[in-house]
């Protein structure tokens, strides 16, 4: 079986997250419950956690090449494993659209740096199962 890798990568301004943060009801149509608890400390909202959760749904969103779809925001989730590492689950749409790509399992890389946090999304998937538009080639 030939497998083809798949790349998507973003970058948020923390800027754009403290302007999220004051306007409280667009961040949570943004992340789901789950994500907002794992994105407030001690001190209150984790700004660049926050961003980088943002970039990483915008990367593996990318990872879809499904053009004219809006971004299923709360179906794409960043987590924490145990070790601290960022993993991703996806649900509904997401899920749909992942399936239609042929996309089983997606690895996650989130670094941040003032100002902006960057996200890399990598999948493999098999070409000869999906078109690139996501469609079966039956």
């Amino acid at each position: 079986m030939t497998v083809a890798g798949r790349v998507g990568i973003d970058m948020v301004p923390f800027g754009r997250v403290r302007d999220l943060v004051r306007d409280g009801p667009l961040l949570a149509r943004m992340l789901s419950p789950e994500e907002i608890e794992l994105s407030h400390g001690t001190e209150g909202p984790d700004i660049p956690g926050i961003a980088g959760r943002l970039a990483a749904k915008e990367a593996v969103f990318k990872l879809f090449h499904a053009p004219g779809q809006t971004l299923p925001w709360r179906g794409i989730e960043i987590l924490t494993a145990d070790g601290g590492w960022p993993v991703v689950r996806l649900a509904g749409r997401a899920a749909e659209l992942a399936e239609r790509a042929g996309i089983e399992d997606i690895s996650v890389s989130i670094t941040h740096d003032d100002p902006c946090a960057v996200a890399v999304a990598f999948t493999a998937c098999d070409p000869h199962n999906r078109s690139a538009d996501g469609s079966d080639r039956h």
